[in-house]
């Protein structure tokens, strides 16, 4: 069975009606027991499953699902990669992840078709183009690439922007982060599902966890349900990634996360040729644009403000961001819009991550990544097997431990994240 991808194998593999092909996962039954056990199979938790693995030999592992993989938050955003932060923590960690986004297809053996077609972040006053100078200064200080627009420049790069002179947001400027892009979501948790289950991994899907087996005040296991039948799995180690349900998996542990869930929503547009090839932000109209390999153009906006596990959006914001991209791209007023969801996305008071223990001895939790969620998938993965796999925070994961709400050491990069997405 072929299980390496490549064009001498795709040219052999012809040869047989490409019915050689290995499967890319091994489809697992539950064992009894395991070293680790990580909750949730979208890209965090199977990045998570692979570090595991290939960075510190620990084979025995499970990726517990309650759906199919990468069917929740992975495959519900808007798949930007960025890590134009203004805080140092978080311009290491962001950044960490941009660096292993640059070399993960040749890793994995897997196109995750990474797009590094530029970041850019408008400015439409004075005042913008001060936040943009500070913000890009800070970046570069942090040792990220960052580039300030004129309007000359943002034309060049962007010419179906509004630019006329009584537009109602004037384009002054802006500033771009040349390494930034898009990548495509679905491949990329295919491509650590496959990683990790050739390293061993177990995948289980369908899989709901319903509850933790808890022994002198620790985590031993999980309790699940599969296909209406309950069971028990164990375990000496459970790292926790399920994005906007982390809530009501602390719950079950018996303590409480400081995060809400809100529904983030996007759309795109029917496929056209080819009109927009960087990823625009506009913080003032809290909207913001990309076009996807299949010509359909990409449009998310900023969270809908009321706690929801739905996945959709309100009507109110789908108003807004599309009024936002009538004004900011005239030309795209004619399009028709194709779908539209919302991913549950949890938020925290900073806007930052939470990587590492929690209050239940055994028990990790990768949570409140908020809307960056998809962007730091390669480093939420490399941070939260470190420390389940050495009982120490990673130096990158340091700063984002519960306890700074405690002490009051948040790393508040609500404003300087500048736009959802």
């Amino acid at each position: 069975m072929r299980n390496r991808y490549s064009a001498w194998q795709l040219f052999g593999a012809s040869r047989s009606a490409h019915e050689d092909w290995a499967p890319a996962w091994h489809e697992a039954d539950p064992k009894p027991r395991y070293d680790v056990i990580v909750i949730g199979g979208g890209g965090h938790g199977l990045a998570t499953a692979y570090y595991l693995a290939k960075n510190h030999g620990v084979g025995n592992v499970a990726v517990i699902e309650k759906g199919w993989l990468g069917g929740g938050n992975t495959g519900r955003n808007t798949t930007v990669v960025r890590s134009n932060y203004l805080f140092p923590e978080s311009a290491r960690l962001y950044n960490f992840s941009v660096n292993l986004f640059e070399g993960l297809a040749r890793e994995l053996n897997f196109n995750i078709m990474f797009s590094q077609r530029g970041v850019i972040t408008l400015a439409h006053s004075r005042h913008d183009l001060d936040s943009v100078s500070r913000w890009a200064n800070a970046m570069r200080f942090n040792g990220i690439d960052a580039e300030i627009l004129d309007a000359r420049q943002l034309r060049e790069l962007a010419p179906r922007l509004n630019f006329e002179p009584l537009a109602r947001f004037p384009l002054l400027g802006g500033f771009i982060q040349r390494r930034g892009g898009t990548a495509r979501h679905d491949a990329v948790a295919w491509a650590y599902a496959r990683a990790a289950s050739a390293l061993g991994v177990d995948i289980i899907q369908n899989t709901a966890v319903t509850g933790f087996m808890m022994k002198g005040g620790s985590v031993v296991g999980v309790k699940t349900v599969q296909a209406g039948i309950p069971g028990e799995i164990r375990a000496e180690k459970v790292g926790v990634a399920v994005s906007g349900h982390s809530s009501q998996l602390a719950a079950m542990a018996g303590f409480r996360l400081p995060i809400m869930s809100y529904g983030l929503q996007a759309m795109v547009s029917e496929p056209i040729k080819p009109v927009l090839d960087t990823v625009i932000v506009s913080p003032a109209v809290g909207t913001y644009w990309s076009q996807s390999d299949k010509g359909e153009v990409v449009i998310g906006g900023s969270l809908d403000h009321f706690p929801s596990f739905a996945q959709r959006g309100s009507f109110a914001v789908t108003q807004q961001v599309l009024s936002a991209t009538v004004e900011m791209f005239p030309s795209f007023g004619r399009l028709r819009l194709l779908r539209q969801w919302a991913g549950v996305v949890d938020v925290v008071h900073d806007s930052s991550p939470i990587i590492g223990p929690t209050p239940v001895s055994g028990l990790y939790f990768n949570c409140g990544w908020g809307t960056g969620g998809f962007k730091s998938i390669p480093v939420g993965g490399w941070t939260l097997a470190h420390v389940l796999a050495t009982g120490r925070n990673h130096e990158l994961a340091e700063p984002f431990q519960l306890d700074r709400f405690r002490t009051g050491r948040l790393i508040d990069e609500a404003a300087a994240a500048g736009i959802a997405h």
